[in-house]
């Protein structure tokens, strides 16, 4: 296993993913041997936001990453995209993502189709077992990281991920640029 500095964690106990399939939303605990280093802490759902887990349990903003799914349209057709960012670092939807995904427009997609097609709960959507064919556009400040804490599908966890293995999983791909700072 990639070696991961202990303050990823905080004060959360992590343990090998595979090994918690309670902890799991089924479509993540499908794929979770795509990234076999995955590991996942039970949290508080209470704590699930991201602002809330790093203020609870001390994981640190900058180790903690955020997916978005975001629907573009063009001519009646929509396409849609998981885009990972850091927490303090803002997803580029009208311009980078809209070009991408060869919009006329794009926005988040709504969270009820968000959470029925990815079969996850609203703040624990991930890039760990989408939809077969949507594109995983990981931010270049997330790329840059060894570790991220994520969604595990489900409320009551966060999954800690070795970011080479999310940038293996299928349709997964850097894109420099693709959020901006806050503020």
């Amino acid at each position: 296993m990639q070696a991961m500095s202990e303050s990823v964690f905080g004060t959360l106990q992590a343990m090998p993913a595979v090994d918690r399939p309670d902890l799991l939303a089924p479509p993540v605990l499908a794929a979770i041997g795509l990234i076999p280093d995955a590991l996942v802490a039970e949290i508080d759902p209470a704590y699930a936001d991201t602002e809330q887990l790093c203020a609870q349990y001390g994981v640190p903003m900058d180790a903690s990453a955020n997916a978005v799914i975001v629907r573009g349209t063009r001519a009646g057709v929509d396409k849609h995209a998981c885009c990972m960012t850091l927490a303090h670092r803002r997803i580029d939807v009208n311009n980078v993502v809209r070009r991408r995904l060869d919009a006329r427009k794009a926005s988040f997609a709504p969270m009820d189709y968000a959470v029925e097609a990815t079969g996850m709960e609203y703040g624990g959507i991930n890039p760990v077992g989408l939809p077969e064919g949507w594109p995983i556009w990981v931010d270049g400040a997330v790329a840059e990281r060894d570790w991220v804490c994520i969604g595990s599908g489900v409320r009551h966890s966060k999954l800690f991920i070795p970011v080479a293995g999310l940038l293996a999983l299928p349709g997964a791909e850097r894109v420099n640029d693709l959020a901006r700072e806050v503020g």
